[in-house]
């Protein structure tokens, strides 16, 4: 619902950035769709559009997944936030905060059930970052 919500507009909630400013959005508009489109390729047979892991499905923790546990969520995000930006968008950059909002709660709950289903899992989850890397010192 949030993603048809999200392609309305309200004039009312408009705002103006500079053009140079949205010129440098347009590489990570782009990034967020490549992002979601690999991520989608490189779980292949295991995607699910349920929270819960597939019967037989595996562990992925290379490509992406090896910085990102949820490279998808992390793509539509900045996908997300970045087009908000772009055009202008009060109403979509507070969209774009339910999003975030919305994916917080269900990588909780899909971390609960990975725990359960994968025990490598804890230790995965120690050396990624939830939605972006991990910043190391």
């Amino acid at each position: 619902m949030l993603f048809t919500i999200y392609f309305f507009e309200f004039n009312s909630l408009k705002f103006e950035l500079p053009k140079f400013i949205q010129i440098i959005l347009l590489p990570f508009i782009v990034s967020g769709i490549a992002i979601i489109i690999i991520s989608v390729f490189q779980l292949n047979k295991n995607l699910s559009p349920f929270p819960s892991p597939k019967e037989n499905s595996e562990l992925i923790t290379s490509g992406l997944f090896s910085r990102i546990r949820h490279p998808i969520y992390s793509g539509i995000l900045l996908f997300a936030f970045s087009f908000a930006l772009f055009q202008n968008s009060g109403f979509k950059i507070l969209i774009s905060f339910f999003l975030l909002i919305l994916f917080s709660f269900k990588t909780g709950y899909e971390e609960k059930q990975l725990n359960i289903r994968f025990p490598e899992y804890k230790n995965y989850k120690s050396k990624t970052g939830r939605f972006f890397p991990k910043i190391k010192f």
